[in-house]
């Protein structure tokens, strides 16, 4: 993929999470509306075509823990609100190289989920599922499969884990949407089987927005790199 090759080129060692989601969404995973913006003015008129609220985060290959960091403000219900945060961002990314900054939808659901692939030496690209957000550390509340995966199996590692009942009617809300989150891991696996170069992919968290399965942030590393 070009995106991936330009990385390379530019010695990355991980996609920026804009990069990250735009590979993924060429698998076919569902990414929440954004725009990658270098301006004030350009905040501005993102939160405008996608509405508010929005989400703001700093965005480059080189920044990771954006949260601990405060460079992800949420919830930005007014223009000025936007342009306020937009400026708090770059003051405290300082002098780092930075793409720009993300202004993306604010998408609400209370159902996390992640979804992964990390390059096994012996086995090659496996596939995670889990529980995601903060309970993707925490609770450890995953399944495995080896890639290429099968409906079958993108299924039964769905209800592998521990968590598996909010996947289906939840305290009023609708059951998720299984054939979409099936064809999402299974496409994680083909992520990793046709692109070498990449080492681990984590979508993390996947917001359920009513029933669909959102990926509102993620991160490809890349061979030969590590986490930032």
């Amino acid at each position: 993929m070009d995106i991936i090759d330009q990385a390379l080129k530019k010695g990355q060692k991980s996609l920026s999470e804009y990069d990250s989601k735009r590979v993924l969404k060429a698998y076919g995973f569902p990414v929440v509306q954004e725009r990658l913006v270098n301006s004030r003015a350009g905040a501005t008129k993102a939160a405008k075509e996608i509405g508010l609220p929005v989400v703001l985060k700093a965005c480059s290959p080189n920044i990771a823990h954006k949260t601990e960091k405060k460079l992800i403000e949420v919830d930005l219900r007014t223009l000025k609100e936007v342009q306020k945060a937009y400026d708090a961002i770059l003051e405290r990314v300082g002098d780092s190289p930075l793409d720009g900054v993300l202004v993306q939808e604010m998408v609400k659901g209370s159902r996390e989920l992640v979804i992964g692939m990390i390059r096994d030496a012996q086995f090659g690209p496996c596939v995670m599922f889990g529980l995601g957000g903060i309970f993707t550390e925490v609770l450890k509340d995953v399944s495995f499969r080896i890639a290429p995966l099968e409906k079958r199996d993108a299924l039964e590692m769905a209800q592998e884990i521990k968590g598996a009942p909010i996947l289906g009617s939840f305290r009023g809300m609708p059951p998720v949407d299984m054939e979409l989150l099936a064809a999402m891991l299974i496409n994680a696996g083909k992520l990793g089987l046709e692109n070498d170069a990449i080492k681990e992919v984590d979508a993390n968290p996947l917001i359920i927005s009513q029933d669909k399965p959102v990926v509102v942030d993620a991160l490809v590393v890349l061979e030969g790199g590590s986490k930032p």
